[in-house]
């Protein structure tokens, strides 16, 4: 495949969301992804939400691009399978809990004694040491350390959790940027391998923003706002005539400026006290108020032309059928056509980030559990006997 990490080899010992989607941003930029699975059902994402036949259409974007290797990490033929492709690896991604690759005599010392220069990228709940590095931690255990949960939602109800598993994807984001760092300063003769220490809870507290600070400065916990942007006015979502919801982003001088004329609202545009951020926060209500009841006099097109003729941003909030008929999500390559492998017509996510001159591809959907054991174990060497018995596979014979 090509792509800027052309000839880069990850090996992922992962399932279920962060390692598995760290490995996969490797892969759509044109690494060699090699997905370890245990022969008894692989990754169980493969049976997760909405299925096509016995396979989950989550599984056909998640693992895109690489090959399944079946392994029985049990066996000691599958642990020492497993070791030499850590050995030809640039980097290998696991999100087991911390000392389960050990136990299979997969650990750092055991690889990096093997491969000097292996990054090895480690993504668990709590880290790989303190004092709660053993406990088991999941992505919405993170959102809810790391501060996330906490800060949103409605006041006057408990904490949300956003829809998706964000927790598990900003530890596999944070993953790869450890990782590509770490390959950068290898592939520049600056040093060996390292391992790159992944904590879910850490991964979401890194985009806290100033809630620390703000705390240790003036003792301020900040709390559940609903759709506004707390500390920052005016920014919240608003009620159209027609039932819907537009996010409205005016928290800029001049944008704030031209939102209020846009409103029929000149007074406040030139209303001094409301000139800048802070004098507007302490009038949040009722500049919401005033969007409130313009927004609610139209239907949301007529808000969001207006809108964007006064060049305030503004949007509606998206559901899967809005995304999928937006022309600039097809124009941006981002809703991809393909096809499963029995020939099933699919649409699938973009790749993100863009590169002008090498972009992510992809190649071809989530593989069949161990579609690609024999080529690849028999690439090191092994004999078909010991390609079976390493995967698990009893009875079968040279």
């Amino acid at each position: 495949m090509s792509g800027p990490l052309h000839g880069i080899r990850v090996v992922e010992f992962g399932t279920l969301i962060a390692a598995p989607f760290a490995a996969r941003l490797f892969a759509e930029f044109g690494a060699d992804v090699i997905k370890i699975e245990s022969p008894e059902g692989g990754d169980p994402l493969r049976k997760w939400r909405k299925l096509h036949g016995d396979t989950s259409l989550w599984w056909s974007l998640q693992a895109r691009n690489k090959k399944s290797v079946a392994l029985d990490l049990k066996s000691a033929e599958g642990a020492d399978a497993a070791r030499q492709l850590a050995a030809s690896a640039d980097v290998v991604i696991e999100n087991f809990r911390p000392g389960g690759l050990e136990k299979l005599g997969l650990g750092w010392d055991v690889l990096s004694a093997l491969n000097p220069d292996l990054i090895m990228v480690r993504i668990s709940g709590y880290g790989q040491d303190g004092p709660y590095r053993d406990r088991p931690g999941f992505g919405a255990i993170g959102e809810a350390m790391g501060g996330i949960r906490y800060t949103t939602g409605d006041p006057s109800t408990p904490p949300a959790r956003v829809g998706i598993s964000l927790g598990d994807s900003l530890a596999s984001l944070h993953g790869v940027m450890g990782a590509l760092m770490a390959l950068l300063r290898v592939k520049t003769g600056q040093g060996g391998g390292q391992v790159v220490d992944v904590s879910l809870v850490e991964s979401v507290f890194n985009l806290m923003e100033s809630l620390v600070p703000e705390h240790a400065m003036f003792g301020t916990v900040r709390e559940r706002t609903g759709g506004a942007l707390p500390g920052i006015s005016p920014s919240n979502t608003y009620p159209t005539a027609d039932g819907a919801f537009v996010v409205v982003a005016g928290n800029s001088d001049p944008i704030f400026r031209r939102l209020m004329r846009a409103i029929g609202r000149p007074d406040l545009a030139d209303d001094a006290a409301l000139a800048s951020n802070p004098g507007r926060v302490l009038r949040n209500a009722e500049l919401d108020a005033a969007i409130t009841h313009w927004t609610s006099g139209l239907h949301i097109d007529a808000v969001l032309a207006a809108l964007d003729a006064a060049d305030v941003p503004a949007g509606r909030i998206y559901s899967a059928a809005d995304i999928v008929a937006d022309p600039h999500y097809r124009a941006r390559g981002m809703l991809l056509e393909t096809t499963l492998p029995d020939g099933q017509p699919i649409t699938l996510p973009g790749i993100v980030p863009k590169l002008s001159a090498t972009p992510g591809r992809m190649h071809w959907t989530g593989p069949a559990l161990g579609e690609h054991t024999d080529q690849i174990l028999a690439g090191l060497g092994m004999t078909a006997a010991a390609i079976a018995r390493a995967s698990g596979r009893s009875g079968e014979s040279a």
